[in-house]
This record gives C-alpha cells, structure tokens and sequence, in this order.
C-alpha cells in the first residue's frame, strides 16, 4: 500500500529506468490512435514489426456488440470470451494497475458456463449475455471489494448492488472486477493510497485521465468490451479522451443510480464507457431507463439508443454550434467540433451559431462541488481528517 501519493508523484510513477526497461517490450515504439487492431501491444496499437494477433487477443477486441451477437449465435461461447480476457488482464493489467479488484477466476469462469448452458436452452438473459463487463470501484457491488479508493473503506464488500451494476447483471453481462479511481472519485486523475495509480497505456509516463480512469484504461488495453463510469466534472469525458475510447456524460435523470442520499443532485451522473460510439450506444441503452427510487430520473425506454440512425430523417433538425461559451478551449478542441458543422449539414439538419453564456461556469461549479463535499463527506471529514486526501479536505 502507498502511504500517501501527491498528483506530482503519481504523474512520475512508471517513469524510473527499472520500470521503463520492465514495460519496453511490450508499448511500440510509436502509435496512432486510428491504427487500432488486435495485436501484441498494451492498446491494440501495432508498431510496423508487431507479431500477427493471437485468437485470444481477437476475442479481446472485437466490438461489444458483434462479441454479444457471436456469444448469441454460438459461433463464440461465453467459456471462450472470458478465458481471453482472464488471459489479457493477466498479462497486461501487471503494467497499467486498471483492474484492481479482480473476481476469482472459478467464479468468473462458472458465470460463464451458466451463461453457455442458458444459450444452449434458449434463455438468453438480455442484450449484454455473457459479456464481461468492469465496473467502478465508486459503484457499489454485491460480494465484490469496493473501496472508493480510501483507506477507510479498503475491504468493504457490499450486501447489494448499486442500480447501475444490477441492470448490468440483469442483462446478461457477468463483473468480472473493479476499475481504478481516484479517492473518492475526486480529482482528474487516477491515484489513491489503496491501489496506488492508473497508468496511460498508450505512454505508461503519462496520466489516463480520471476519475474513469481505470474503466478506460481496461477497454483500450482489451480487458472489458464495455465499462460503467460516473461524471462530475469530466470524468466520464476526460479519461476515454486520453485513452482513446468513447465515454458519454449522460443527462442528469437518465441513468439513475439508487441509493443516493442526494436524489435531487444533478452535477453528478451515471454513464457508459465503450470503445466506439456504437458500443456506447449500446450500452446505454441498457443502462438508461426510469427508476421510481430516483426523483429526477426521466421517464422514457432506454430502446432508442440501441436502434440504428440509418433510417431516421434529419431534415429540419435544429443543432446550435457554438462559439466559446466564454470559457477557454484548446484550438484543436474547437476546430475538431467546428468540423461536424459539414456533417450535420449533409444530411439536412439546421445549423446555427448558438450557445449559453458559461462565463461563470468554474466558481458555480465550485460552489455546487462545496456543498456536495461537505453534504457527503462533512461527518467522515470531521472523524477521519487526517485519512482522506486534500481533495475532500
């Protein structure tokens, strides 16, 4: 256990010669984030002599939604699909520390055998049957370490599942462990005196974002096809950017996550992470849906998001492009969304310089991050000060 990480040294860790030397073999020499295919590297990133791709490394990166339909028409068994990622979480996770909890392989390879046996009679549990699926070590889950990155809560194991991980489990998807966090999900990057921190895998000597860190980090290196994540302020946005994934921050309302002692918090969100947009989509639309223990909770069928786009008309739609919101931007940020006005255009929706005023956005994001800290942590704070880390101080 590391005693106590500031975000300096945790941007240093993996830096050392031993730990370069350790690691080298295994990351290209370069990469490029539109090359992604299965092969030998951390992130499905080849360099131009990389070996040929392993039938276990295939498995690992095939989208979540072709995974899911091989598993359904037995061309692939769930068996088959675990063993490959038991395999890749073995052999990678050692280097960029995602998967922090992982569930004992007997018991993961006996979900998947009840998995194999309900295709084989018909019953297959949902959309996501048999496929293996990492969740959030700030998602509480029934049976299995959750930490939320503390020390006070090191070997807490939960009696039931949060919302998010049950309509996981309720479609078919098997957890197969825990993804890294930053203590208490606060802070934009992936380190906690428990686990220690989440490496990038496309440079273990850089940061994978947070406080989905560990969720992203697991998609891009083939560890899960699909991983849960929440969002207060990016981190649902952030890591899948700097891990070259897809993460969506969803409307307050539309994935509820009971229990909450704040039901009507709307800064906070629970939501997918995918390694394309399709797969998110996916996701979401098993995640997405009404929840009467959630006062916010919007009240429509999660069916949409799994529907294709292919059929429906933009003709007419209204899309607001807008300028600076009066908040600053990264040049490239800003030309990467100025160059979908072309896309939206060609296929008829109506596009119009448009946007909010958000000058004020940080000191009411601050404000509204005070009263929440203080509402969920202001007792622990007041009985553990010197165990919880300067964020929430």
């Amino acid at each position: 256990m590391i005693e106590k990480i500031t975000r300096r040294n945790a941007l240093k860790m993996g830096t050392t010669a031993a730990f370069s030397a350790a690691i080298a073999p295994h990351v290209p020499a370069t990469t490029h984030p539109d090359s992604l295919r299965p092969d030998d590297s951390l992130t499905g990133t080849a360099a131009d002599a990389a070996p040929a791709a392993t039938a276990d490394s295939e498995i690992c990166f095939l989208s979540a939604r072709q995974m899911a339909d091989f598993i359904r028409q037995k061309k692939l068994s769930a068996r088959e699909v675990m063993e490959a990622h038991l395999k890749q979480i073995q052999r990678v996770n050692p280097m960029v520390n995602a998967i922090v909890t992982l569930v004992p392989e007997d018991q993961l390879m006996a979900q998947a055998l009840a998995a194999d046996e309900a295709t084989a009679k018909g019953n297959s549990r949902g959309p996501l049957h048999g496929l293996p699926v990492g969740a959030k070590d700030l998602h509480p889950t029934k049976g299995i370490r959750t930490t939320f990155g503390s020390p006070l809560y090191a070997e807490n194991i939960p009696n039931f599942d949060c919302l998010v991980v049950e309509r996981e489990k309720n479609a078919g998807a098997i957890v197969v462990g825990k993804t890294n966090v930053p203590e208490w999900g606060l802070g934009s990057q992936t380190f906690n005196p428990v686990f220690g921190a989440t490496h990038n895998p496309y440079d273990l000597t850089k940061t994978c974002g947070g406080s989905t860190g560990g969720g992203a980090v697991a998609l891009a290196c083939g560890m899960v096809p699909l991983a849960d994540g929440s969002d207060m302020a990016g981190s649902l946005r952030n890591p899948p950017n700097f891990c070259n994934v897809v993460g969506l921050r969803t409307s307050p309302g539309r994935v509820p996550n009971p229990p909450s002692a704040h039901g009507w918090f709307t800064v906070s969100v629970a939501g997918p992470v995918a390694r394309s947009v399709s797969d998110c989509a996916f996701f979401l639309s098993v995640l997405a849906g009404f929840d009467r223990r959630s006062p916010i909770s919007i009240d429509q069928t999660s069916g949409q998001f799994s529907r294709s786009l292919a059929d429906r008309s933009f003709k007419g739609v209204r899309v607001a492009m807008f300028k600076d919101m009066g908040l600053p931007w990264e040049p490239e940020v800003k030309d990467a969304v100025k160059a979908q006005r072309k896309v939206f255009e060609s296929v008829s929706c109506i596009v119009e310089e448009a946007e909010p005023d958000f000058s004020d956005a940080n000191e009411c994001f601050l404000g509204w991050r005070h009263w929440w800290v203080e509402a969920q942590f202001g007792d622990i704070l007041e009985a553990n000060s010197s165990k919880l880390n300067e964020y929430v101080h």
